[in-house]
């Protein structure tokens, strides 16, 4: 489908890529990893055809279409949320009023047998296809599905996007690209804005979906629920792996170490090279020995291994002071922004040593009672009591933006830090991965990444006793994450963190407080624990809501239910002719199902990509989706006779 020929890309001196291919083919699902730097975004970027390689092509079949998300867009705000979603279906407006002049143009014409008709014809049978496949005909239905899956409201719907914040207006974003359906989907840190339950509907959708992807991600738990293969970028090469995201760190750790024993023995046979042409380079009788060697070393190919950090970076919060046992007291607070109510009813206390998370939409409270326990704001309802001797250190949402761009890193600690921690401040921004000449860089210069390690590196420079860490993640790499968890499990302080990342507050928490519609839900055990009974919980909800329908149903009077004979003559053959609609429809998807399943096996054997396949098989995916509807409403009819 997309196919990279020998890309090399250059700045001056240095080489990003050197002469890299793989190809991308129908309904691939890859995670493309590699260090910040190794030219991940780039890649994305040459693939969409903003940035030109300097050498090498990349080759895209004439019907691939590409969906783009990149990690900062600009997003508009003169519209709804709704008008601006359905500007995804610009195509498919496109399609309908071509569908409907061919229409009109066939049905004015008389010269049946001519070729002109006849091509009339084809084009609108095409139209008609394309229009099908881009979801025409349920794009209201569609549009209300994805915003809802997204974390939008109904009541959204009709809002202003101007009011939307930021990451709702990158959500609004990734709605339209969905919604178009392109053949392949290029996603930048996708899950940068989505809470937890959206990043689920998110994994599902891009599981389900019928085109390719290929996605950048520091989310591991996406990125192996999403994945089926793994590229890495490495010193300008690539290395293609056939499996999710875990499965590869274990078989790049193989393929590492039989690099490293390569280079090692490598190593030693130049050392031994070297050494012999130094011993014998001035003895003639040596001389063409010695020239021999240094030809032997010119020609060699040396081996690179790419630079990895295997210092255990072992960061520590400082011992946190003592405090009461009773670090924080949470009584029926709430909170409401003027006419806006945000949440109430929050109940609960923060013991010493609880390891928290507070999770839920965004919008819904988190980080407004995370500012309320660190006193930026005061609840409108309840209260909040902060326990004796807690000393609380904040680190918020954009923390890294709250920084002096012009400050370098080493001066921003240097700021902050009193004391004897002032002679160690070179290790502490060691330990957080700022070295060499990294600490004279200035502040402005940081990746997001670099400035919430920098961020939290302040954090430590003063014990604390509480922890309050929202959305501390955001822009992490996974190794410095995993620093961040060890050291927070290391802690013997209180914490409490606002996360998305499933992988991040695995192992890590012990409660999980969920916001979700005005209130506040307590959840004993981990995050896949809540993950799990939230799940349960919303099918007892299901139930419970049909129960009252059902006990409010009127009762049938004495004698109603008996039919006569004729009625269950009538009714046994109206059975009879809904069951056999049931079962025909089964019959025709079980025959689809074999027929796609066979082009999925011809399509992962295949070497290149077959358009006439590719159409046919788009057209048996089209069938299925029309012949599920079809047997959905058999079986709910055949259902409603049999209940009666």
């Amino acid at each position: 489908m997309i196919s990279l020929d020998n890309l090399t890309v250059s700045y001056g001196g240095w080489t990003l890529f050197d002469d890299i291919s793989f190809l991308i083919n129908p309904k691939d699902r890859i995670g493309l990893v590699g260090k910040n730097g190794a030219g991940k975004t780039t890649l994305l970027r040459i693939i969409t055809g903003e940035q030109e390689p300097t050498s090498g092509a990349v080759t895209r079949n004439g019907e691939c279409t590409i969906g783009y998300l990149p990690q900062q867009m600009k997003v508009a705000d003169t519209t709804t949320l709704r008008d601006e979603t359905e500007k995804a279906f610009e195509e498919v407006l496109r399609l309908e009023a071509e569908i409907e002049r061919l229409t009109r143009e066939i049905a004015e014409r008389t010269d049946y047998e001519s070729a002109g008709y006849e091509q009339l014809l084809h084009r609108l049978n095409d139209a008609n296809d394309h229009y099908h496949i881009l979801g025409g005909e349920t794009r209201e239905a569609d549009i209300e599905k994805t915003l809802l899956g997204l974390g939008f409201r109904r009541e959204d719907f009709d809002r202003a996007t101007s009011e939307f914040s930021g990451g709702w207006r990158m959500r609004i974003e990734l709605a339209k690209l969905l919604l178009r359906r392109p053949s392949i989907f290029l996603l930048d840190e996708p899950t940068n804005h989505l809470d937890i339950e959206s990043i689920q509907w998110l994994e599902e959708y891009l599981r389900n979906y019928n085109g390719a992807v290929l996605l950048i991600s520091h989310d591991r738990a996406f990125l192996d629920n999403v994945t089926t293969r793994t590229v890495e970028l490495s010193l300008g090469k690539i290395y293609d792996y056939k499996v999710p995201y875990s499965k590869y760190v274990v078989l790049r750790a193989e393929r590492r170490a039989q690099q490293m024993a390569a280079y090692e023995n490598q190593q030693r046979m130049i050392e031994k090279t070297e050494e012999f042409i130094e011993k014998f380079r001035y003895k003639p009788t040596k001389s063409n020995q010695v020239q021999s060697r240094i030809k032997q070393l010119e020609r060699i190919e040396r081996i690179e291994v790419d630079e990895e950090d295997l210092a255990t970076l072992n960061i520590k919060f400082p011992p946190a002071p003592r405090s009461g046992q009773v670090v924080a007291e949470i009584k029926e607070t709430g909170m409401s922004f003027g006419a806006k109510h945000v949440f109430s009813g929050a109940d609960f206390t923060i013991a010493k040593g609880d390891k928290i998370a507070l999770v839920g939409r965004n919008g819904e409270g988190k980080t407004t009672l995370a500012k309320i326990l660190v006193g930026m704001l005061a609840p409108t309802e309840g209260s909040v009591r902060i326990g004796a001797n807690v000393n609380i250190g904040y680190y918020a949402q954009n923390q890294e933006d709250l920084m002096n761009g012009e400050l370098t890193v080493y001066d921003t600690l240097d700021r902050v830090a009193v004391g004897d921690i002032r002679t160690r401040l070179r290790d502490i921004l060691g330990a957080f991965l700022f070295r060499g000449e990294d600490i004279d860089k200035k502040v402005k210069v940081l990746s997001g990444g670099e400035r919430s390690r920098l961020a939290l590196a302040a954090l430590m420079l003063e014990p604390h006793n509480l922890l309050i860490l929202d959305e501390p993640t955001n822009h992490m790499d996974m190794r410095s994450k995993d620093i961040l968890k060890n050291a927070i499990m290391k802690y013997d302080g209180t914490v409490v963190v606002v996360s998305h990342d499933r992988e991040f507050l695995d192992g890590m928490v012990q409660k999980v407080y969920e916001f979700r519609d005005g209130g506040v839900k307590e959840y004993l055990g981990g995050i896949y624990y809540f993950l799990e009974k939230r799940r349960l919980d919303s099918l007892q909800e299901v139930e419970r809501k049909a129960a009252p329908a059902a006990a409010a149903a009127p009762k049938p009077e004495a004698g109603a239910g008996k039919l006569s004979y004729e009625q269950k003559k009538e009714q046994e053959k109206l059975l009879r002719k809904l069951r056999k609609a049931v079962e025909t429809v089964e019959a025709s998807l079980a025959d689809i199902e074999r027929r796609i399943a066979e082009y999925d096996a011809r399509f992962a054997a295949a070497a290149e990509y077959n358009e006439s396949d590719y159409k046919a098989y788009n057209d048996l995916k089209a069938q299925y989706d029309h012949q599920m509807h079809e047997w959905e409403k058999a079986s709910y009819e055949l259902e409603i006779v049999e209940e009666g």
